[in-house]
This record gives structure tokens, sequence and C-alpha cells, in this order.
């Protein structure tokens, strides 16, 4: 069962975002671009990156970013321990974000073009 809650998610994520980035939307399309980059290594290095934005996204309560953040603090090595730390860190802290909102409308606006018969581009 965890593999498929990892695939569904990643499944759904890759196809909502080749769907909004599809549409050439330059602003969506910036800020894809700025957070892929925001989490190249730079002063800060890709882990600590990764944990910043662990924390944030719990802080902010976004499902989605949290899942994304453990999923490749996971791939960069991090531990259950560092990482259980970081989000020890959130517990005290709280939120709300846009991109998985952002995925959902999308997605929400197509079932009503579907369902009055209009046509996705």
């Amino acid at each position: 069962m965890p593999n498929n809650i990892v695939e569904e998610f990643n499944d759904y994520r890759q196809k909502m975002n080749d769907k909004l980035l599809a549409d050439n939307n330059k602003i969506i399309k910036r800020i894809f671009n700025l957070d892929t980059n925001a989490y190249m290594e730079g002063a800060l290095d890709v882990k600590t990156k990764e944990l910043l934005g662990l924390v944030a996204s719990a802080v902010l309560r976004c499902d989605d970013c949290v899942k994304y953040h453990l999923e490749t603090s996971h791939k960069e090595g991090l531990t259950k321990a560092e990482v259980m730390e970081a989000l020890g860190i959130a517990t005290l802290v709280g939120g709300t974000i846009v991109i998985p909102h952002l995925r959902r409308a999308y997605e929400f606006w197509e079932a009503l073009e579907e369902q009055s018969g209009e046509s996705t581009l």
C-alpha cells in the first residue's frame, strides 16, 4: 500500500504539472522555474533547503508539498531522525500554499468544461 500512495501522488502531480505547463502561462512557468532553482545547491546545500521546504510546507499545512519534500529528502539521504526533528520544529509554528490548490483547481475546471461539453485545449 505505501508504494501505491507514492505512485498515485507522483502520477497525479506529474499529470497536472504537465497540463499546467502545456498551457504556456508565463507567470506559472516562471513560478515553477523559481521553485526549481530555489532548491538547487547554493550557499545552503540541497538537504538543508529540503528541510526548510518541509518545515515551511508543514507549517502551511500543504499535504502535497509535505509529500514532495519528504520524498526528495529521502532521495537526498536524510535520515528519519533528521526529518522527524525538522517536523518537530514545524509543529511549534502553523498556514496555506498555492500550487497544490492550483493543480486541483485546474483539474476541477477541466471537469466543468467536460460536463458542459466544452473541449479542453
